[in-house]
């Protein structure tokens, strides 16, 4: 009984929520509405992108369905940024964006993101599209670009992995940044508020970028050593290259 009236005193009680991704209602519908319009054409070329790979491997269904969740798990560390109306937390979608692209990326960002704020009230859904199109679409290119241009300039697939999860993280917090200084600063000129919340953002996002980094290239080089086949269906890696990493 007592654990009862324990339980019911800590749920009744006010306390300040530290949202995940952007809070509920932190930006105008005007600016809520322009993220949405904005993702929306990423988020559609994901789904085609996604039935067009199916079609011609019926395997890469379970493989989205296992890197969602991989991204879900990453995306649920929430650490309060103080006066940011935001968290910072790993994104996960550098890892996605490498296997699969980046577009299905989006798609498989915008699931995690969708069930976050449906059941665990992390991030909003008026604030959806903003947060899809920082961790989703500017995350996912990110690291799909910086990961495809280092490996052409022949930079280990570690040491390429690390980069990707490293500057998509980084990216996609400039991002929010942008997106928060935009739609809250009111009559504030814009500049030195978005200055001051990318500051806020560095204690946190600075080794969380790190970890991320190091989160992604552990991922992929042990693919790599213990799935080699994978990458090469996934044309990270050649047969040599694949060979080699078996060995």
């Amino acid at each position: 009984m007592k654990k009862c009236v324990i339980i019911l005193l800590f749920l009744a009680a006010a306390a300040p929520a530290h949202a995940m991704h952007i809070s509920e209602g932190i930006l105008p519908l005007g600016w809520a509405s322009l993220w949405f319009a904005l993702a929306l054409p990423f988020v559609i070329i994901g789904c085609r992108e996604l039935n067009k790979l199916s079609q011609e491997d019926l395997a890469i269904k379970p493989l989205v369905g296992l890197l969602a969740a991989v991204v879900f798990i990453i995306s649920c560390m929430p650490i309060p940024v103080p006066t940011a109306g935001t968290c910072s937390h790993p994104c996960g979608t550098a890892i996605s964006a490498v296997l699969v692209g980046p577009y299905i990326s989006v798609l498989i960002s915008t699931v995690a993101l969708l069930i976050q704020a449906l059941v665990m009230a992390h991030g909003g859904l008026t604030t959806l599209g903003a947060d899809i199109f920082s961790m989703g679409v500017v995350g996912s290119l990110t690291g799909y670009a910086v990961f495809k241009g280092l490996r052409r300039c022949r930079v280990s697939l570690g040491m390429a992995a690390f980069f990707a999860g490293m500057l998509t993280d980084w990216a996609t917090y400039m991002t929010t940044s942008l997106e928060l200084a935009s739609g809250i600063r009111g009559g504030d000129a814009f500049l030195p508020l978005f200055t001051k919340i990318v500051i806020a953002f560095v204690p946190t996002q600075l080794p969380l970028g790190l970890l991320e980094g190091a989160m992604t290239a552990g991922m992929v080089t042990l693919l790599a050593r213990k799935r080699p086949d994978l990458l090469v269906k996934m044309r990270l890696i050649n047969s040599q290259e694949a060979a080699n990493a078996g060995t």
